[in-house]
């Protein structure tokens, strides 16, 4: 791979001993900067004990508590007069950005333009690994509001003197495709799909349109719904994850897992059950460490924050694209992951169930799970709710038969609680716009536990 591969080649090949040493640099100054200019580090180093300058490496953080969306809660209007995790003067504050507030209070989250700048190279970084250039036209089909996402992809763009046609919604019509000629889309799965059946509705076969390639982000996905996503539009689909808090990685071309951007932000992986850090290899939750390099700013800092996302570091060596940096599965949120006589079970494992390819000529791949208490205790029954096409004609059997056999494939705990039916899947074939969360406003949610306790 050349050069002209990389956003930023010297850093993102930089050999592991010396990538670790630049860690070692930017976390240093970071828990200075913390100590300085943080209220709630300042104050909470002293209350746990903890020396500023002894945390000198990247593995010094590991002995760190860990804090999380509640701890930011916790220190901000309305519990507390001030915003306490701001760690900028105001006149440093180039915006304010929140969450969308889904458990409750929306987290704050103010950014200076060195963490605008920050946010601008990942997300170009992930573009130029996936092989974008001043030659693409960009769709981006992601909300330009209080969250960060489409904004940083718009920076970073501009970085990479590509040009963005800024939509926010993927419900535009064919002209757009027809007259603007883009070379990509980012939106998520879903968004995709019913654009394509949309232009095909008009008369325009995704095909045949002039893109090279698609951007799945916005939400974690099965490999079945990439793979048909691709099929359907007939370019290649790569994977962005990011956040408000400052995760952003990206799949190169290469399709190795999603690289980290180490030296802007440390990840550490934490056991699910939150007791200790896991090894590479083993899942568990996304804990990401701001990183700032000598004489930038942050306005909010966050160290040692848990992300409520799982995933697993699968290698620190070399991609085969020539990128020395971490890499990692796609983070699955853990407020879509239900636990099920003794095995854990994720919306994606539903998805992955749905859209195996014998199916996808009936289903429009929308769908929903919903968990509840079965006719007697310790029995637990997941309804599974698929919009078809049409559900008079649908090959009922055909379809539940291969779900039930995807699905358990890789659970051989519930796979024996299904056999002894202690755990059962029942299905509901409904039509286009039949599914409960069309009703509902917001983002879907495909994993419902209704169980009693």
């Amino acid at each position: 791979m050349t050069p002209a591969s990389y956003f930023d080649s010297r850093i993102e090949t930089m050999e592991r001993r010396s990538l670790d040493a630049l860690i070692d640099d930017r976390v240093r100054y970071t828990i200075s900067y913390a100590n300085e200019h943080s209220p709630f580090y300042r104050h909470y180093f002293r209350a746990n004990r903890i020396r500023p300058d002894e945390i000198t490496t990247h593995e010094d953080l590991l002995n760190l508590p860990i804090i999380s969306g509640r701890t930011i809660r916790e220190h901000q209007p309305p519990v507390t007069p001030d915003f306490e995790f701001l760690s900028a003067d105001w006149g440093d504050i180039f915006t304010i950005q929140e969450t969308s507030g889904t458990s409750g209070t929306p987290k704050s989250f103010f950014l200076t333009w060195d963490d605008w700048k920050r946010y601008g190279e990942k997300y170009a970084r992930s573009f130029v690994s996936q092989g974008f250039s001043n030659k693409d036209r960009v769709i981006v089909c992601a909300s330009y509001g209080m969250n960060v996402g489409a904004n940083t992809m718009t920076l970073a763009a501009h970085r990479l003197g590509m040009t963005i046609i800024p939509f926010g919604k993927c419900d535009f019509t064919s002209r757009v495709l027809t007259s603007y000629r883009p070379t990509a889309i980012v939106g998520s799965v879903f968004k995709l799909l019913r654009l394509a059946r949309n232009i095909t509705s008009e008369g325009l076969r995704p095909q045949d349109t002039s893109l090279e390639r698609l951007i799945a982000g916005g939400e974690s996905f099965a490999d079945e719904s990439r793979a048909y996503l691709a099929e359907v539009w007939g370019v290649p689909v790569y994977n962005t994850y990011g956040s408000t808090e400052g995760t952003m990685c990206g799949e190169c071309t290469r399709l190795t897992g999603l690289h980290v951007p180490e030296d802007l932000v440390h990840l550490d992986v934490y056991d699910p059950l939150m007791k200790a850090f896991v090894k590479d290899g083993e899942c568990g939750r996304a804990v990401l460490t701001t990183l700032l390099e000598e004489g930038s700013k942050a306005g909010t800092l966050l160290i040692n924050y848990d992300t409520e996302d799982t995933t697993v570091v699968l290698s620190r060596e070399p991609c085969p694209c020539g990128r020395t940096h971490m890499r990692i599965i796609n983070p699955q949120r853990e407020a879509e992951t239900a636990w099920v006589l003794g095995t854990s079970m994720n919306r994606v494992d539903v998805e992955a169930g749905v859209f195996q390819h014998d199916n996808m000529q009936e289903l429009t791949g929308e769908y929903e799970a919903f968990l509840y208490d079965g006719a007697s205790p310790g029995k637990v029954v997941m309804r599974v709710n698929v919009e078809c096409f049409d559900p008079a004609t649908c090959d009922k059997r055909h379809i539940e038969d291969t779900f039930v056999e995807r699905f358990l494939k890789f659970k051989k705990m519930l796979a024996q609680h299904y056999a002894d039916r202690t755990f059962s899947i029942v299905f509901d074939f409904v039509g286009m716009g039949g599914l409960e969360f069309h009703k509902l406003k917001g983002r879907p949610k495909r994993l419902v536990d209704r169980r009693a306790a």
